[in-house]
């Protein structure tokens, strides 16, 4: 919630329930699961707090390997990029310089400024069983 004070919003209630939900999280979500997730808290806070942590940069939005929308804590202050699971839909997020060192590159031989980017490798994590076991 923090963030969402550094920028000149109002730690209400709702918001900070929102927030401690959101800390304890390990895993994705998407907001329609977070709004049952929290019952005492309207749709119209919820949504829009969520909206507020993703232009602070302290939530992520995923497209998922089929396209739908989720969303999972990420650090501030940092550029990364993210591994999807396939199956249980955990993300990670991860730094390379190599993928630095290609956006790079490539920004320099695209006419115009590249305003934003976004890197996900859809995989089967450590804890799924893969189609090859």
């Amino acid at each position: 919630m923090t963030v969402l004070e550094e920028l000149g919003y109002r730690a209400t209630a709702p918001r900070k329930t929102i927030a401690d939900l959101l800390e304890q999280r390990q895993d994705s979500f998407t907001v329609e699961a977070l709004s049952k997730e929290l019952p005492s808290v309207g749709r119209a806070t919820v949504f829009p707090t969520i909206k507020l942590l993703l232009e602070a940069g302290a939530v992520c939005k995923l497209a998922t390997i089929d396209g739908s929308q989720i969303y999972s804590l990420c650090a501030v202050g940092y550029h990364h990029h993210h591994s999807v699971c396939i199956q249980c839909g955990a993300v990670e997020e991860f730094r390379a310089a190599a993928v630095e060192r290609l956006i790079s590159a490539i920004s320099a031989e695209i006419p115009g400024e590249v305003m934003d980017r976004r890197t996900e490798l859809y995989v089967v994590c450590g804890f799924c069983p893969s189609d090859g076991e």
